[in-house]
C-alpha cells in the first residue's frame, strides 16, 4: 500500500468512528427520551439496562452507519481540500478517482458487512431487544409505599401508611385490607407502628407490626349472612408477610417473536412470504367459492356495471310489489335490506382481513428488500460525500454537518416514502423500497463528475451563465 492510500484511510476511519459513534448516541438518547415512563420507577438492574442499551444500540445500525460514511467522507475530503492538500496531490498528476480508490474499496468491504450485519446480525438483535422491552413495559412499578395514599400495587392488599420516619423504615398509622379472599373489605389491620425489612434474597416483603387490632367479618361461620358475626383481636407484635415475585422482571419465551418479519433473514423471509401468499390465495379461492354457494343470485351479475335493455326497464318501471298488502311490502322490504347490509358488511369484514394479510406480506418484502437497500445506500452515500467535500473544501463538523444532514434527510424521507407506498400496495416493494437508491446514484455519479472535472459547483457566477443561457437572457455588456 502506498503512503498516499494509508494516509487517506488514516485520514477517513478517524471520522468514520467519531461520527458512528456519535450518530449512535444520538439515536439512543432519543430511544431513552421516547421509552423513559416505561424504564423509571421499575426497579430494575443495572445489567438489565445495560443489556436493553446494548440491544438498542445494535438495531440503530442501520440508521447510524449512512449517516457516518456520509459525514465522514464530506468531512475527509473538505479537510484535505480546505488545507490544499487535494490541490497538492493532484498537481502532481494524481486524478480524484486515484485518491478515492483505497477508499473506494473500504466502502465496498463495509457494505457487504452491512449486508451480513442485516442478514444475519440484526434479526438477532432485534429479537433480543423487542422481546426484553416488551418484558420491561409489562414488568409492574417497583412495590413504592406513599405517605397518606392507598397502595393496590400488592396483589390482594390495599395497604395505606399515615406516615414514614426519616429511616425510611419506621411506618406510623398503618392500615392493611385484605382482599386475598375476595369478599370485599372482610378483614382489616390497624397497627400504631411498625418496621418494614425484606428478607435477603429480597423475594418477600415483612411488616412487623405493633400494638393493632385485627378486624373481621366472619363470612365462613353458618348463618352468617344473616347475622353478620363480627370478631376484633388485639396484637403487641404481629408480623405481615408479603410475596414480591410479582415485581420481578419475567422473560417470555423467544420464540413467541420469531414469527415477526424483523426478526428473520432472507432465506427465512422468503419462506415466509411463500406461506403467507399461498395462505391468502387459499382464503380468497375459499371465500369465492362461499360467496357463490350463499349468495348464488348474485353470483352471474356484473354489480360494477349492469346494461339494461328496454324490456327490462320497461319491467322495473312496474310496482313489482302490487300484489302484496302493506304488511308484507314493509316485511319484504326489510328483508331485502337487512340481506343487503349482511352482503355488504360480510365483504367488507373480508375484504380488510384479506387486505391486513396483504399489508402483512408487503411488510415481509420491505425488510427483505431492506437488507440490500441498507448496504447500497452506503456505497451511495459515500460518493455523494467524498466529491462534495471536494467541491465544497470545508472541514471540521460546521458545514460538513449541515450538507450531510441535508441529504440524510432527503435519504430518509424517500426510504419513508417508497415504504408507506409499499406497505399500501400503491408500488411493489420492489419499487417503492429502491426510490431513495434510485434518487441518490445520479446525485452522486453528477457530484462525482463535478469534481473530477474541477467544476466550480458552488460558483454562483457559473450558475448564473447557465440560467441566462438555458432562458436565453441576454448577457449586460461589460462596463466601458
Amino acid at each position: 500500500m502506498k503512503k498516499i492510500d494509508l494516509f487517506i484511510l488514516k485520514s477517513y476511519l478517524g471520522p468514520l468512528i467519531m461520527t458512528f459513534f456519535i450518530a449512535l448516541f444520538i439515536l439512543l438518547m432519543q430511544f431513552l427520551w421516547k421509552y423513559i415512563d416505561d424504564l423509571v420507577g421499575k426497579g430494575l438492574e443495572w445489567t438489565v439496562v445495560v443489556r436493553l442499551f446494548f440491544y438498542a444500540s445494535t438495531t440503530f445500525v442501520p440508521l447510524a452507519l449512512p449517516l457516518a460514511i456520509l459525514l465522514s467522507s464530506l468531512m475527509t475530503f473538505g479537510n484535505l481540500g480546505e488545507h490544499y492538500e487535494l490541490v497538492a496531490m493532484k498537481s502532481a498528476g494524481i486524478s480524484l478517482s486515484r485518491i478515492m480508490r483505497s477508499l473506494i474499496i473500504v466502502s465496498i468491504l463495509i457494505s457487504g458487512l452491512a449486508f451480513y450485519f442485516s442478514n444475519k446480525i440484526l434479526p438477532a438483535a432485534n429479537l433480543k431487544f423487542l422481546s426484553l422491552l416488551y418484558d420491561i413495559r409489562e414488568k409492574k412499578f417497583a412495590f413504592n409505599i406513599k405517605e397518606g395514599v392507598f397502595n393496590s400495587d400488592m396483589e390482594g392488599f390495599v395497604i395505606r401508611v399515615g406516615k414514614k420516619d426519616a429511616d425510611g423504615n419506621t411506618i406510623r398509622d398503618v392500615m392493611i385490607y385484605n382482599h386475598s379472599q375476595r369478599h370485599g373489605n372482610v378483614s382489616v389491620t390497624m397497627a400504631d407502628w411498625g418496621k418494614i425489612e425484606m428478607t435477603s434474597d429480597k423475594r418477600f416483603l415483612i411488616f412487623r407490626l405493633y400494638d393493632g387490632y385485627n378486624y373481621e367479618e366472619r363470612w365462613d361461620l353458618r348463618g352468617a349472612e344473616k347475622s353478620h358475626p363480627f370478631q376484633r383481636s388485639h396484637f403487641n407484635e404481629q408480623y405481615q408477610m408479603f410475596d414480591l415475585s410479582a415485581f420481578n422482571l419475567t422473560r417470555t419465551d423467544e420464540k413467541l417473536f420469531k414469527s415477526n418479519f424483523e426478526m428473520q433473514n432472507i432465506h427465512q423471509l422468503h419462506r415466509s412470504v411463500d406461506s403467507l401468499t399461498h395462505d391468502v390465495g387459499l382464503e380468497k379461492a375459499n371465500y369465492g367459492r362461499m360467496f357463490v354457494h350463499n349468495y348464488h343470485f348474485f353470483a352471474d351479475k356484473d354489480t360494477v356495471r349492469v346494461s339494461v335493455d328496454k324490456t327490462m326497464s320497461a319491467a322495473y318501471k312496474k310496482d313489482i310489489l302490487a300484489g302484496f298488502s302493506k304488511q308484507d311490502k314493509i316485511m319484504i322490504l326489510n328483508n331485502a335490506i337487512n340481506s343487503a347490509s349482511a352482503i355488504r358488511d360480510n365483504v367488507k369484514v373480508n375484504y380488510d382481513g384479506m387486505n391486513n394479510r396483504e399489508q402483512t406480506i408487503n411488510r415481509h418484502e420491505i425488510a427483505l428488500h431492506k437488507k440490500f437497500t441498507f448496504s447500497i445506500a452506503c456505497f451511495l452515500l459515500f460518493f455523494i460525500g467524498a466529491p462534495l467535500g471536494a467541491i465544497i473544501r470545508k472541514g471540521g463538523l460546521g458545514m460538513p454537518a449541515v450538507i450531510s444532514t441535508i441529504f440524510f434527510i432527503l435519504f430518509w424521507i424517500l426510504s419513508f416514502i417508497g415504504e408507506k407506498y409499499a406497505i399500501a400496495g400503491v408500488l411493489p416493494a420492489s419499487q417503492g423500497m429502491w426510490i431513495a437508491p434510485a434518487v441518490l446514484l445520479p446525485i452522486g455519479i453528477f457530484l462525482t463528475y463535478k469534481a473530477t472535472i474541477d467544476a466550480s459547483l458552488l460558483d454562483i457566477e457559473a450558475w448564473t451563465k447557465l440560467f441566462n443561457k438555458l432562458f436565453r437572457i441576454p448577457t449586460p455588456p461589460p462596463e466601458s
